[in-house]
């Protein structure tokens, strides 16, 4: 990392739903030597979340905001507001002052471009959390070559889309590579348990994909190892006519199982993270992957694939897109404290090794956080963050995946709540 550079970490959008709740675990969990920095458009919005952080730890230094740029410093940490617009000039400043950058302002399609070229440029390390899969093969395809020429270190989606799938998934690979060194078959993941409210900046990028790419420009990027540097597998898909027709699939210990909300943006990351991670000879030639979602039983796992269907096509319609607007939360907005106290999420996946005895164990892995999915979001950027800092990743410039970080990164996400549990079946 630079020594030179003013900030550690500055979280991009702090004034947002999401960008409050990173702010709030760097202030609660993360190094107390850290130089950070909230950032965003309205000092004043910036000055009330720096309130909220003092109030939540008194340990640190409140960030503030000076005209001249001023730093505060302390014996426990150094912080600051930074007031920065939407445009390359101001973007490229920020990205100058910091070794990492939060991206919390969406939808991306719209408005990440800025931050992602800034920081690709001036060698800042980025870490984002849109599932806008087009949009991460854009930025891919613009700007990746920048980033490996400046040593910047790019992970789009490393919030809920789609760090559980991706992290549960390589570490089911892991453990067959570790027990039987040999290459995986398949794996298979449930979203096993999924109780969040979504917030407006959510709803509001689902709203607004649409508008910006065309089906033809979703469905390349959806297309099979669209993402990956080199050529995927040549695989025969683990879906059988019922499964793509119907959504169902029955799975030894993981049960009966229907399409899943986030395969669509979880299956890309996870293709690239293929190629980014050896290919071949980490994950296998003959790898395969599959995300469904848990269901209580045959007709719910049915009328769940229909629902999504449904909901697909409706957001297809213009008119409808715009209907939905006016009754969702507005971007910034989500479920308070007190609505999502009770959320949960569990991850479930088993991966079976690409080896000729017949019956070998499979690997599985429970992955489970108490909590809502936009804390975890939060706690997942801000950790990725001094991951990077200070995790000694042997990793040059260029567009990762959250897989690419590896067990120290979850060894930290586990000391943050995001247990995982391992054993073989």
């Amino acid at each position: 990392m630079s020594a030179s550079r003013q900030y550690d970490i500055v979280v991009f959008g702090a004034t947002g739903y999401t960008g409050k709740l990173a702010a709030e675990h760097i202030v609660k969990s993360l190094p107390t030597d850290l130089r950070w920095a909230l950032a965003g458009r309205s000092a004043s919005k910036l000055e009330a979340v720096a309130a909220e952080c003092k109030s939540s730890n008194s340990d640190r230094i409140q960030p503030y905001h000076s005209r001249a740029n001023a730093i505060v410093t302390s014996e426990l940490t150094l912080t600051a507001i930074e007031i920065c617009e939407l445009n390359d000039k101001d973007l490229t400043s920020l990205a100058k002052k910091t070794n990492v950058l939060i991206n919390t302002i969406g939808p991306y399609s719209l408005y990440g471009e800025y931050t992602f070229k800034a920081c690709s440029e001036n060698g800042t390390h980025y870490l984002d959390v849109t599932g806008e899969v087009a949009y991460v093969a854009d930025m891919i395809k613009k700007y990746e070559k920048t980033a490996q020429a400046s040593g910047a270190i790019m992970i789009p989606q490393i919030g809920i889309e789609s760090a559980p799938a991706d992290l549960v998934t390589w570490s089911l690979v892991s453990m067959i590579r570790e027990k039987f060194s040999a290459p995986t078959a398949e794996v298979t993941v449930s979203v096993h348990e999924l109780s969040a409210k979504p917030s407006g900046g959510t709803l509001n990028t689902v709203l607004t994909l649409l508008d910006v790419y065309s089906f033809k420009q979703l469905g390349a990027a959806n297309a099979p190892y669209a993402l990956s540097p080199i050529p995927g597998p040549k695989t025969k898909s683990p879906k059988s006519l019922v499964t793509k027709l119907f959504g169902v699939r029955v799975v030894p210990d993981l049960g009966i199982l229907t399409t899943s909300i986030g395969a669509s943006a979880d299956q890309p990351i996870i293709q690239r993270s293929w190629g980014l991670l050896g290919g071949n000879s980490f994950y296998g030639p003959n790898f395969q992957f599959a995300e469904y979602s848990k269901a209580r039983n045959y007709l719910i796992a049915v009328m769940m694939h229909f629902g999504l269907m449904a909901g697909a096509l409706l957001l297809a319609i213009p008119i409808f897109r715009q209907l939905a607007r006016r009754f969702v939360y507005q971007p910034g907005d989500g479920p308070t404290k007190e609505e999502y106290k009770n959320d949960r999420f569990e991850y479930r996946g088993i991966a079976s090794p690409d080896v000729q005895t017949a019956n070998p164990p499979r690997a599985y892995v429970r992955a489970y956080f108490d909590g809502s999915l936009y804390a975890f979001t939060g706690i997942s950027l801000a950790e990725a963050a001094v991951s990077i800092l200070r995790d000694g990743h042997k990793l040059s410039g260029g567009v990762y995946t959250p897989a690419c970080l590896g067990q120290k990164f979850i060894d930290r996400l586990q000391n943050a709540g995001f247990i995982f549990e391992k054993k073989f079946l």
